[in-house]
């Protein structure tokens, strides 16, 4: 089904409050298999809401509202909705008994929280028993939610109300759609637009890039008159899109780099550590928003000091007074520092000049070096990055567990021979 979005709210068009919903509905209708049509952010101007609404109704299947349903006088979205479509405000009982046992005070608060119970005509609470306001209401035969702005609330009603209710309906003019988002790493956008372009031509195919930090996403839209043409224009062109991309594709919609790295530790029983200057502690952030990395993560250490360097990772001394921090020797010197202290079979290691001062000529800012321990040998990977700080520390800390990655796929042929740069 194809779908709008509307946020509404003065704090949103201000940018005082970042819309983090519409982003989350539709990461969640795109892996749902629905289409978006459009985003929209308005104020608290009750004339812009209807309007939006109504052209809305007009051009999709279905359409979610956030914002505006509170108590207070700048909550507008009700009233709006009321008058584009007609449908007076009328008093719902069920919410009202649910909220009258938190009504305390003066009769003015009690008018206040009393406005949450008054929807347009035709409303269908999502969810009688919940104290947040969120209802379902159909105009000609278009379903149109309304949920609260509020991030946590929205989300929980959206997954365990919206989402199965559009599972569950019909419509005539319904393609079946497949969607699919490849998530690339250490290929560019032109690069893999070049290498897709013939797809771009094909009937009832779209194909989207998107630039996300370090990385590159690759978006696959297939529609098709019924299940089993679109099945089999999906798998026809999924097959093409994972054969072109290679070992640059890493995963699929919502993996992330750790994630796939710990599903290939968990294959192998095997186990990773990290010591890290540069990026201080974002490789281990990363990997530890993986739920279930403590079954193969086992810790690490930022090691920013030459002091700590050498006293806790046991690099030595005359190394760093030769080569230096940031060089091959002592990337390869912690790794093997963080894997003998955790014991680990698997250890990487970053260390480099993120900028924007600290450096010279001969290692200018973006200067990194990433040092691996895997498959009973170690490796070093050196980099002339750009950017500011934090771009350097993202792709840095990206492109160290992208080794990791790559050589447990090596591990997964039965190639033993790490490459070292």
């Amino acid at each position: 089904m194809i779908g709008e979005i509307i946020a509404i709210g003065d704090e949103l068009t201000s940018g005082r409050i970042v819309n983090t919903t519409s982003s989350f509905a539709a990461i969640q209708l795109f892996a749902a298999g629905h289409d978006i049509f459009a985003m929209h952010t308005i104020g608290d101007t009750p004339s812009l809401i209807g309007e939006a609404l109504m052209r809305a109704i007009e051009r999709v299947d279905f359409v979610i509202v956030t914002g505006g349903l509170g108590a207070t006088s700048d909550d507008l979205t009700n009233e709006a909705v009321s008058e584009a479509l007609k449908r007076p405000q009328t008093l719902y009982r069920e919410i009202l008994n649910q909220i009258q046992p938190h009504i305390q005070g003066t009769a003015n608060d009690v008018e206040i929280l009393q406005k949450l119970a008054w929807l347009p005509e035709g409303a269908e609470v999502l969810n009688a028993e919940s104290k947040m306001a969120g209802y379902l209401l159909v105009y000609n035969n278009t379903p149109i939610f309304f949920l609260p702005g509020v991030p946590g609330q929205m989300k929980q009603l959206f997954v365990e109300h919206v989402l199965p209710c559009l599972a569950g309906w019909t419509h005539d003019s319904r393609n079946h759609i497949l969607q699919r988002t490849y998530r690339t790493f250490g290929i560019s956008e032109n690069m893999i637009n070049k290498q897709l372009k013939q797809l771009e031509h094909l009937t009832n195919i779209r194909i989207g890039y998107y630039p996300v930090d370090s990385e590159v996403h690759v978006s696959l839209t297939v529609s098709g008159q019924s299940r089993e043409e679109s099945e089999a224009l999906f798998i026809e062109t999924d097959t093409f899109i994972t054969k072109t991309l290679g070992e640059t594709l890493y995963g699929f919609d919502q993996e992330s780099m750790a994630s796939v790295i710990g599903e290939l530790l968990r294959q192998h029983d095997l186990h990773i550590s990290v010591a890290e200057s540069c990026t201080g502690g974002l490789i281990a952030s990363k990997i530890t928003e993986t739920a279930g990395s403590s079954e193969w993560f086992i810790g690490g250490v930022v090691a920013y000091s030459n002091e700590l360097k050498e006293q806790f990772l046991g690099v030595d001394k005359d190394l760093l007074s030769e080569h230096g921090s940031v060089s091959a020797p002592v990337a390869r010197a912690m790794a093997v520092g963080i894997a003998a202290k955790t014991g680990s079979s698997m250890s990487v290691s970053v260390t480099g000049v993120a900028g924007p001062t600290g450096g010279t000529l001969e290692k200018p800012v973006g200067t990194v070096h990433i040092g691996l321990v895997a498959n009973g040998m170690t490796s070093d990977y050196h980099y002339q990055f750009s950017g500011n700080r934090r771009e350097i520390q993202e792709i840095t800390a990206q492109t160290a567990l992208n080794h990791v990655r790559l050589s447990l796929l090596m591990h997964n042929k039965g190639d033993n021979n790490v490459r070292s740069d």
